[in-house]
């Protein structure tokens, strides 16, 4: 059977809806699309210094969340992989204690890291040579010689930049296809002139999140706000008409022939709701996604994931 492999996003806030999808995929298999299966849970375990591509400011997971979650995944035979993306880690980071933890904790041979950063990718494979190593979209690879080169290297999996999505002029010039991983459902602006200063953005502005936590409360610094009226409001319903989006019927009729088995969904800290819609449009057959979708709706809510507030009582008279 031809292979679908998604990856999921998230590790903390995504985490009770990536397992009840897969206990859907079990549960249900006749409801999603041939040979769909979950190639990773993708993200990290905030803080974490090294993490990069979204800002999470106000929340701090404890050893026992870490050790549960890649507990958790792991046995379901799904990799965990670290999103360590930071474009701008120096030396000094290296030894980060809740970052090397987290590696310790998934140290096993089966997770993954999606790497950026040449001094941190050194000092991983140095350090942890049990996990596989993905390069990620965040280094805006273009041309095609330079791309096959990535390709050639030492890489699990080699992450497309999203503009040369339906690109098959230039994917069609690619050596090991096998090793591509396309982002599907991308929230960016085609062509955007700001995103590499935005994943700059958001390591200077991890780097002020943690520092401040050891400062008292009028000695912090202010975090400086990013602003984008695409990722802020997009979804999977207003970017059908992007050049950039792949939809789920060309995953089947061109990228799986062409040997890209590997689909990457993003919304790591996207609305709940707007994760269901695209995990159904992607994954669930046509005739299944309003069924699938209400079941996971009632199902989260009643997981206490979801919160239906309901009328408080009155008096009368």
């Amino acid at each position: 059977m031809t292979k679908a492999r998604f990856h999921l996003p998230g590790l903390r806030y995504n985490y009770p809806l990536n397992m009840f999808w897969v206990s859907l995929l079990e549960q249900y298999p006749e409801r999603f699309r041939e040979g769909v299966e979950i190639g990773s849970c993708f993200g990290c375990f905030p803080v974490s210094l090294w993490n990069g591509g979204r800002l999470i400011q106000h929340d701090q997971c404890d050893a026992k969340y870490v050790e549960k979650v890649v507990k958790t995944i792991n046995a379901r035979g799904i990799p965990v992989r670290y999103t360590f993306t930071n474009p701008l880690i120096t030396e000094n980071d290296l030894d980060d204690p809740f970052c090397n933890y987290c590696m310790d904790v998934a140290n096993n041979g089966m997770n993954e890291v999606m790497i950026m950063s040449p001094i941190l990718e050194q000092y991983l494979r140095e350090k942890y040579p049990n996990f596989a190593y993905n390069s990620s979209t965040c280094k805006e690879i273009k041309n095609v010689d330079d791309l096959n080169a990535e390709i050639d290297k030492d890489y699990k999996y080699v992450v497309l930049d999203y503009n040369l999505n339906n690109n098959w002029d230039f994917i069609g010039n690619l050596h090991q296809p096998e090793k591509l991983e396309v982002l599907v459902n991308t929230l960016c602006q085609p062509n955007c002139k700001r995103r590499g200063e935005h994943y700059r953005q958001i390591a200077r502005d991890q780097k002020v999140v943690l520092l401040n936590r050891t400062l008292p409360k009028d000695k912090q610094i202010p975090i400086k706000e990013w602003y984008c009226e695409y990722g802020e409001n997009n979804c999977i319903h207003t970017i059908q008409d992007y050049p950039t989006v792949i939809k789920p019927d060309d995953i089947w009729d061109k990228y799986i022939p062409a040997g890209i088995n590997n689909f990457k969904i993003e919304g790591r800290t996207a609305y709940v709701f707007s994760l269901i819609d695209t995990y159904c449009h992607y994954m669930i057959k046509p005739e299944y996604i309003g069924e699938t979708r209400l079941l996971m709706i009632k199902n989260l809510n009643k997981m206490g994931v979801i919160s239906v507030s309901r009328p408080k009582p009155g008096v009368w008279p």
